[in-house]
């Protein structure tokens, strides 16, 4: 794609058409062959009586995500260092929630891998992606906090020496941003509970993602994430309701590592918890209905998470989507504002 080096927006803008592409072909192929082979859905028993026809339907769609993003972004994009380490740390958090996914095909039910077992591996993965940032894509251990401070996370660092191979360990910042990729990870997991939700919630995102990129100068991590909207846009198709088949741990896993990891390279760590605040909100939904049920056996919420809640108060489910899609690009599009006027600033 040497040809089109000096046209960065055409090549942006044809990383996401080929994934769209991509995972329309692929997505079909796939729902059939998981037709074939009776793997579906497990629903949870104690969500929405409205959602048990859910079960049996298609799932691990992420599979055909990752891979159309995957082979979208090599064909249009240089591989550089910087993209080798995206989608390595979303492939393997993908690897992670296929094996969650299998694992709740095989036992027949809705839920997969021990919460310890899953945390485990996306610390690892979270671990690996920092100490690869810091040491050899020179990322500084800060974190921006728009207009009021840049925090030097980089105080309490150990330094490992091999050889001629020195590894820094930013320990705070090390700390930080693994909470932070695996937090998003699992919020982002826990959206994916309506048909479309998830999806139509992360596409824009992940725009939001690629226009940072490209005014960070990051063309790979540019074209990676709109790569990942092209995929979430293909997949809608067949996932909007009623859903043909659904992306699983493995689609909202990895898409959610991805975020915050993308954050991590163009330095918006602060920022991607306001761009991506419909997935904190979910997750944080969960926390609160649990640690309240806990001390009171009282719910805050009708049902949690909460996109479960509204359904309970009677919207359809189609309504609740839609109004999260919105709710995701309201608060997309304002950290995106916050991030460029502080650029500007800066660049005066």
């Amino acid at each position: 794609m040497s040809h089109f080096a000096m046209y960065p927006t055409f090549v942006m803008f044809m990383g996401m058409v080929v994934a769209v592409m991509l995972t329309m072909i692929l997505t079909p192929l796939f729902i059939r062959f998981l037709q074939k082979k009776h793997i579906g859905q497990q629903v949870r028993a104690d969500g929405p009586q409205s959602h048990l026809v859910k079960q049996g339907t298609p799932t691990m769609g992420g599979v055909m995500m990752l891979i159309a993003a995957t082979v979208a972004v090599l064909i249009m994009c240089k591989v550089t260092p910087a993209l080798i380490a995206l989608i390595v740390a979303t492939l393997l958090t993908g690897a992670l929630g296929f094996v969650d996914d299998a694992a709740k095909v095989i036992n027949k039910r809705s839920l997969g891998l021990t919460p310890h077992a899953k945390l485990i591996g996306q610390f690892a993965i979270a671990t690996a992606f920092v100490l690869v940032a810091v040491n050899a894509l020179g990322v500084p251990p800060t974190i921006d906090i728009p207009f009021i401070t840049t925090l030097d996370l980089g105080a309490l660092t150990t330094t490992l020496t091999f050889g001629d191979t020195q590894i820094i360990i930013p320990w705070l910042y090390l700390i930080i941003i693994d909470i932070l990729i695996a937090g998003m990870s699992n919020a982002t997991n826990l959206t994916d509970g309506l048909d479309g939700l998830a999806a139509g919630t992360v596409m824009v995102v992940m725009l939001v993602m690629a226009a940072i990129a490209y005014r960070y100068d990051m063309l790979d991590a540019s074209v990676f994430a709109a790569a990942l909207a092209g995929s979430c846009i293909g997949f809608l198709w067949f996932n909007c309701y009623p859903a043909e088949i659904f992306m699983g741990d493995t689609g909202s896993l990895a898409l959610g590592c991805a975020l915050a990891c993308l954050s991590v390279l163009t330095k918006t760590e602060f920022v991607v918890l306001i761009i991506g605040m419909l997935f904190i909100a979910e997750a944080v939904s969960v926390i609160i209905q649990v640690l309240h049920y806990k001390r009171t056996k009282k719910r805050v919420f009708l049902m949690a998470p909460l996109h479960h809640h509204f359904e309970r108060k009677g919207w359809s489910e189609t309504k609740v989507v839609i109004r999260f899609w919105i709710v995701s690009a309201a608060f997309a599009a304002f950290g995106f504002c916050i991030y460029f006027a502080e650029s500007l600033l800066v660049a005066a």
